[in-house]
């Protein structure tokens, strides 16, 4: 029989942080108390002995997470020091005083700058020129006074530069409430509308906006209102209302600023509904009514929409059809659908159409005159990297602007003529140190999962590494909802680099890296490939001796939290410690509760459970339902309280439950932020913090001193 503790005894004794013996000085282990709460269904009954933990209202377990976090602080005691050293090293790689690349729109330079020692950004504004007056629009460092979270969500001027409108969210559950500001005056209207999406676009006459409202308790965003800007909130206007609790909604403008569209959308399926923006009080009208398994999304070009589409293309494909005629029935192909290249996005421009594309796991940018002459893709010439267009405002323009970095190459801005082909690199991410890129490599390796399908894996590693096995390695992977995980610079990374570490992204299924298929292999009932192929990646690095099971790290946050807690059930001997960050590791509870957020909205990415078949499925992988009595490798679990995304209490329950059921004496160790939520702390360098925690517990583990 296990043992047991009551919460109240086992708080009192880690808040003394007693020891277990004078041989170990080890604090005193938290064990939840167990109150079993029977879940039946499909004639199956499981006993969740932790069920209790899902009330945040409850001060019990307050006092538990807060007991958890003080025994992860006495675990971490030895690093302190350790990781003040790495929090200070990454923070002084950063440029404090640093701005972004100013982007014209309207009449307007609009930038965000940093200020040295800042936590947030300073929003500001300049007008016609650059050597104008800088205007701040927001100083978020001072409007965050006094909270311990703090967020401002997009930004969104009238079309005549007067108002403001941006959301702040002082709870890290996504509840924004929306503020106007004159611009003019600098007055923050006092009328706030709470519960919101915290954006807001605006109609042509400058005062009307629609905006999108949230339930109260799932958080769906579900409804779509008209409000005058100034007037009583009393009287908005809903003008739609979601009801299928597999939809959501959301609003936009497109680039050629003539209409407004709501966006309702499910996992297989869209529906997008327009109205004229200089005439915001009409009706919205359908473009095409959805349909099962019918994804588009659409942009407006002079007398004709053009709309991105599945139909009969797995891979999605370009069409176009007049703006009086817009159902199905009446598009038109653009651009084909192709086997090998997944069409991701667009962007229009008046003369050049810029469409974006993924082929062979790597982004491409391909630029279409309207004039039929010969398109053009760019040419990045790396192994591995990132790239994606940047919105440009401007619809008249021939610049481009695309973001660019690899694991090798700080983030960068370019602006690239689509005329001329000339580009400018407008800024580089500033690395303040000795930092010199040449010191790395990065390579595109693949592994052979069980299948036979070849896995892609990027990494990078400081020149001079030795295949030999012994060298700490990171590995990384996510995997769902068809996310692709690109090779991005880190400057964080560079302190695991340095002191000898490989870093690896695993790029597997349930990503779309490798096209749609990618994703239909790792989802619903073929989810269990996403757990399998990150473990044949695993095996592949210690069979190619670029590591050993005693030195292999797995990390993954949310759904890839899921991913690396089944990799845990099934693979504990290939790792030596395991980084999970708000992960989602009790699901078939969690998609069974249909006032938790997202899950009716996620059914066709897992499965509904209270089909039989899917939940047998969901059961034999949910990490905290497959727990078992064995050696499991060293567990650092982070969450956060207010997490809209996946509720604090997964990860709770799982650390709980795996106290008291594996065999092994690995540090196991789970961090609450108890003022943030899915997105973690907010802030510049608060986040650091929690990343130099992180670094200290695997680099401890890897035994790594070097300070």
């Amino acid at each position: 029989m296990f043992r047991t503790i009551s919460i109240h005894i086992y708080y009192l004794l880690i808040a003394g942080f007693l020891v277990i013996s004078c041989k170990t000085k080890l604090p005193e282990t938290p064990l939840a108390e167990v109150i079993p709460q029977e879940l039946s269904i499909h004639g199956d009954t499981r006993v969740d002995n932790y069920y209790w933990l899902n009330n945040r209202d409850n001060p019990k377990v307050i006092e538990y997470l807060e007991a958890e976090n003080a025994y992860t602080k006495a675990m971490l005691k030895h690093t302190e020091n350790f990781q003040e050293i790495l929090f200070n090293e990454i923070k002084n790689r950063l440029k404090e005083d640093d701005q972004s690349v100013p982007v014209l729109d309207n009449g307007y330079y609009y930038y965000t700058r940093f200020e040295t020692g800042k936590e947030f950004p300073i929003h500001c504004r300049k007008k016609g020129n650059l050597d104008a007056e800088e205007e701040i629009m927001l100083d978020v460092n001072k409007m965050a006074e006094g909270y311990g979270y703090f967020h401002v969500s997009d930004l969104s001027v009238s079309p005549d530069n007067v108002y403001l409108a941006f959301g702040v969210d002082t709870l890290s559950r996504r509840k924004y409430t929306l503020y106007f500001k004159n611009l003019e005056t600098g007055e923050i209207l006092s009328q706030a509308i709470p519960l919101t999406n915290g954006y807001a676009v605006w109609a042509n006459d400058n005062r009307t906006v629609f905006y999108t409202s949230k339930d109260d308790i799932t958080l769906r965003s579900d409804r779509v209102w008209r409000y005058t800007v100034g007037e009583d909130i009393g009287t908005r206007r809903e003008v739609y209302f979601e009801a299928d609790e597999t939809y959501s909604v959301g609003v936009g403008k497109t680039k050629s600023k003539k209409y407004i569209g709501i966006f309702i959308s499910s996992t297989l399926s869209d529906e997008v509904r327009f109205v004229d923006a200089n005439k915001p009080c009409g009706d919205f009208l359908v473009f095409q009514q959805r349909e099962r398994n019918l994804e588009y999304s659409v942009d407006h070009y002079m007398d004709k929409f053009l709309i991105r589409t599945n139909l009969n293309a797995e891979n999605f494909r370009l069409m176009e059809t007049p703006v009086s005629r817009t159902g199905k029935a009446n598009w038109k192909e653009v651009v084909p659908h192709r086997v090998d290249v997944l069409l991701q996005g667009m962007q229009v421009f008046k003369d050049f159409l810029v469409l974006s594309e993924r082929k062979n796991g790597l982004t491409q940018i391909k630029i279409m005159p309207w004039d039929k002459s010969e398109p053009h893709y760019l040419d990045f010439g790396e192994e591995t990297y990132s790239a994606f267009a940047l919105n440009v405002p401007d619809f008249e323009s021939k610049l481009l602007r695309y973001a660019y970095s690899s694991l090798t190459t700080p983030g960068s801005t370019f602006e690239y003529n689509m005329e001329t082909r000339d580009k400018t690199l407008l800024k580089q991410e500033e690395v303040l140190g000795d930092f010199n890129p040449d010191n790395y490599e990065a390579k595109r390796l693949y592994a052979t999962a069980l299948d036979g399908t070849k896995i892609p894996i990027s990494l990078v590693y400081r020149k001079g590494l030795e295949l030999n096995g012994n060298n700490p390695t990171l590995l990384y992977g996510y995997g769902s909802y068809g996310y692709s995980q690109d090779a991005r610079f880190s400057i964080a990374r560079l302190s695991l680099l340095d002191r000898g570490f490989v870093y690896a992204i695993a790029h597997i299924r349930g990503g779309q890296e490798m096209g749609r298929y990618w994703y239909e292999e790792g989802k619903l009932l073929n989810k269990k490939n996403t757990f399998t192929d990150f473990i044949y990646c695993a095996k592949y690095l210690i069979e190619e001796k670029y590591t050993n099971p005693s030195l292999l790290f797995a990390q993954g946050g949310s759904a890839g939290g899921l991913l690396v807690g089944a990799v845990a059930n099934m693979a504990p001997e290939l790792f030596r410690g395991i980084l999970a960050a708000v992960p989602f590791v009790d699901v078939v509870t969690t998609m069974l509760d249909e006032t938790i957020p997202l899950t009716t909205s996620e059914y066709d990415e897992w499965g509904n459970p209270n089909d039989p078949v899917f939940y047998e499925y969901m059961l034999s992988y949910s990490p905290y339902d497959n727990l078992e009595a064995k050696n499991y490798p060293a567990m650092l679990v982070t969450t956060g309280l207010h997490d809209s995304q996946v509720q604090y209490w997964e990860p709770a329950k799982w650390v709980a439950k795996l106290r008291v059921t594996k065999t092994d004496n690995n540090p196991l160790l789970l961090y609450t932020n108890m003022e943030a939520g899915h997105g973690g702390a907010a802030g510049r360098f608060r986040r650091l913090r929690e990343v130099a925690m992180e670094y200290a517990f695997m680099l401890d583990l890897a035994g790594i001193k070097k300070e």
